[in-house]
């Protein structure tokens, strides 16, 4: 998908090297602390913030990130580091939980970290958000998409995901183009998921489509009964999930055995994988995923080694956001770098701001002036016969 971009040599040599070396040493993410100094840097190491939901509903997805900031740490560090400093992890788990997202921020802010590259959900990003804000904290958020960061108007927040009103464009669009009219629509009421559902009514509607429910689930609840038979009257032509997967496998299993009538789309909260695993292979069979970029579909020989060393180190697939994690921290080691200090916040900020087209899998990162990520997309992948195909729209 998109146009194949070319990656500094080192990273290619480094990728497809480390894919022969021990696991072990991704684990330390490279380097170990000694004398402190202010903001970010012991006297031997630069210290990264990394926030991730390592516990949680999304802890699946909040693993992935943290391995794919490990193997970034990793293949910096082998290189030589930066200007000669070994990059130090230091990762917080937020749990997708806006209180547990605050302590984490206050942590890394105390560990004087140079700068956070994380995190998975808008409702641990946007109260997170505030708290980095008053410390002056470069942020580079790598999953949250939530519009309402971006319109808090802080300087010093950036996202490299696509934004949700990119994928509710991709989803309305499509729902057109197969001329499905009548849509069920159903969220988690956490920040992401009902944005998501707001702006796909409202592009739907524009477009001349109904909406014969909006729906908002307790993600704690494993019954869906009711829904299900709520929605099997109203005949829906597509239903479209905005919410997480452990709950999407959930509807879509209950949604299947109920006989609700219509496609099922389930929005990027929903790895397929470990949605699958939720749902089952017979009942994941024909659901739509809009997803931003997907790693199988980028093929360059820099995402194969990626691939091949993920799977070697961690025994299993990369999800939707390890790889981006992965390119945060290249990014931050990037920014840090030519803002040539690890401990003037104002400077990395600037540099980030000066980003233009930093290549990563499958796409580049240039920022608007809001903080926002240029050139925004999206993809519709379908499960056909048990495997991933690019959905024809």
């Amino acid at each position: 998908m998109g146009k194949n971009y070319k990656f500094p040599l080192f990273v290619v040599a480094m990728l497809v090297l480390s894919i022969f070396l021990s696991a072990c040493n991704a684990k330390t993410g490279g380097g170990s602390s000694s004398k402190g100094d202010s903001n970010g840097g012991d006297s031997d190491v630069i210290k990264i913030g990394v926030m991730a939901p390592t516990t949680g509903q999304s802890a699946a997805e909040g693993k992935d990130m943290v391995n794919g900031a490990e193997l970034a740490a990793k293949h910096i560090n082998d290189e030589g580091g930066i200007d000669g400093k070994k990059i130090k992890l230091v990762i917080q788990d937020d749990a997708c939980d806006p209180q547990q997202a605050v302590t984490a921020a206050n942590k890394l802010i105390q560990e004087k970290v140079s700068m956070v590259v994380g995190t998975y959900c808008s409702s641990a990003a946007l109260p997170a958000s505030g708290t980095f804000n008053k410390a002056g904290m470069p942020v580079i958020l790598v999953g949250a998409n939530s519009p309402q960061l971006p319109q808090q108007g802080y300087k010093n927040l950036f996202l490299i995901n696509s934004m949700v009103l990119d994928q509710g464009k991709e989803v309305s669009e499509y729902f057109k183009k197969k001329d499905i009219k009548k849509i069920a629509l159903v969220h988690d009421n956490s920040d992401y998921a009902r944005d998501l559902a707001d702006i796909t009514k409202e592009l739907h509607e524009k477009n001349g489509g109904k909406v014969v429910a909006f729906e908002a689930i307790n993600p704690e609840e494993k019954d869906f009964g009711a829904l299900a038979t709520k929605l099997k009257t109203l005949n829906p032509d597509a239903t479209y999930f905005t919410g997480f997967y452990n709950s999407g496998g959930l509807l879509v299993k209950q949604f299947k055995q109920k006989g609700v009538s219509g496609l099922f789309v389930a929005g990027d909260g929903n790895p397929v994988e470990p949605f699958m695993d939720i749902a089952g292979k017979e009942n994941a069979e024909g659901v739509v995923f809009s997803q931003t970029v997907t790693l199988e579909y980028v093929d360059t020989p820099e995402a194969k080694a990626f691939l091949e060393e993920y799977k070697n180190t961690y025994k299993s697939n990369p999800l939707m956001y390890g790889h981006r994690q992965y390119d945060g921290v290249r990014l931050a080691a990037d920014v840090i770098k030519r803002a040539k200090s690890a401990t003037d916040h104002k400077a990395i900020i600037q540099a980030i701001k000066d980003t233009k087209d930093f290549p990563a899998f499958g796409e580049t990162y240039s920022f608007q002036e809001d903080g926002t990520k240029e050139n925004g997309k999206y993809i519709l992948i379908k499960i056909k016969d048990g495997s991933i195909v690019i959905e024809d729209k």
